[in-house]
């Protein structure tokens, strides 16, 4: 593999992108838009509240279990198969509006999401040279990041505008990336051909764990920190406008710095910019938590632009460090366990924030999440494990 060029110029690159695109493109829609339409259909706030969170509890199931699809059916398949459930059950939102059905939708939808996400982080560990990685994962990120950009606040706007029957009809848009897909399962079935399949799933996944523990963790850290503030920031801040100004610039930075990021890391390392976010994650936090004590429009603005950097940066960083500390054969499984933790950390930033909140104040909240982000300095200051870019073994 060429070390020079655009990176969307590397065998496979381009049709992941466009996969991403496309399949995030379901997920991005509907995520408000599904919890709108059980309100709708006369489900009250903890009934539209279970409809991600099933979403999320059947997306960490899959996760799972798709390494060990990929071996078994191969990646033109599960990809197929991943697409058609980001699409296909969002479509059918409209012929039932009961939480029973929206629910059952939800959860094929986390089954296609939980595909998506392992696959696609675990591919472009694929089909870059090591060199590149960092940079593979910022250009990655990116393709996630736009249709989140424009078709998350979109979702709301156009079932208000035109009807919820329009956004379930442009959920049709991942079934679109499903050429690109197969394109892509062809460059990696030639790509990995090589790498031999682990004998024993069940020992190779308490190794893999075992050396992914401390950058999961971290990670874990800040996506509880990002989705306890993008979940409560419409209830924590009186002006809806500054709301949305604020989690728009949070969403726009961490862009950025997950698109940026990888280029840093691959010239200078990436565990030398680990530290220096962690601790601005507690900063943004601290920050977060006083501006919604005072109130401040402008240092709340100030914090969650900080706080996007370093949510966007340490997901860069953190999946390129858990690629770097297994073997090739293990890419899968450390896509799959990176994802987890990415997921179970929103998760907690929505759940337990919320009963934090509800028993005490969102500022105690805040404050709480940038305390655990503190907490895992010392992790951060870890020399990470480091397995050679040629080892396949």
């Amino acid at each position: 593999m060429s070390a020079r060029g655009p990176i969307w110029r590397e065998p496979g690159m381009a049709a992941l992108a466009l996969m991403t695109c496309a399949g995030f493109s379901g997920y991005a829609l509907l995520l408000t838009v599904a919890p709108l339409w059980a309100v709708e259909g006369g489900a009250g706030t903890a009934g539209s509240g279970l409809v991600n969170g099933v979403l999320l509890l059947f997306t960490v199931l899959t996760q799972l279990l798709v390494p060990r699809a990929l071996e078994r059916f191969g990646w033109g398949p599960v990809l197929a198969a991943g697409l058609s459930l980001m699409s296909v059950p969002g479509m059918l939102y409209g012929l039932d509006d009961g939480l029973a059905a929206i629910l059952g939708l939800s959860a094929l939808r986390g089954v296609g999401f939980g595909i998506l996400t392992v696959t696609g982080s675990a591919a472009v560990a694929a089909l870059v040279d090591p060199r590149r990685r960092g940079e593979a994962i910022g250009a990655y990120g990116l393709a996630i990041a736009i249709p989140n950009l424009v078709l998350l606040p979109a979702g709301p706007w156009i079932a208000a505008t035109f009807g919820f029957g329009w956004v379930f009809a442009l959920n049709v848009l991942p079934l679109v990336g499903i050429p690109a897909a197969l394109r892509l399962a062809s460059t990696l079935r030639r790509t990995t051909a090589e790498v031999v399949a682990p004998v024993d799933p069940v020992d190779d996944d308490e190794d893999v764990l075992r050396h992914l523990l401390s950058p999961i963790l971290i990670l874990l850290a800040v996506t509880l920190a990002g989705g306890a503030v993008v979940t409560f920031t419409p209830q924590a801040v009186d002006s809806p406008s500054i709301a949305a100004a604020g989690l728009f610039l949070m969403g726009f930075a961490s862009a950025v710095s997950r698109w940026r990021a990888g280029v840093l890391a691959d010239r200078y390392g990436a565990q030398r910019f680990v530290v220096p976010m962690v601790a601005l994650t507690a900063v943004a936090m601290a920050g977060v938590a006083w501006a919604v004590a005072r109130p401040s429009d402008i240092a709340f603005l100030v914090a969650l632009l900080l706080l996007g950097l370093c949510y966007g940066g340490l997901q860069n960083l953190t999946l390129l460090i858990s690629f770097a500390a297994v073997a090739r054969r293990h890419h899968n499984r450390a896509s799959a366990f990176w994802n987890i933790g990415f997921d179970a950390g929103t998760a907690l930033g929505s759940v337990a924030v919320g009963v934090i909140a509800e028993l005490t104040s969102f500022t105690t909240a805040f404050l709480i999440c940038g305390a655990i982000a503190a907490a895992t300095l010392p992790l951060a200051l870890r020399r990470p494990r480091t397995v050679p870019a040629h080892d396949g073994s």
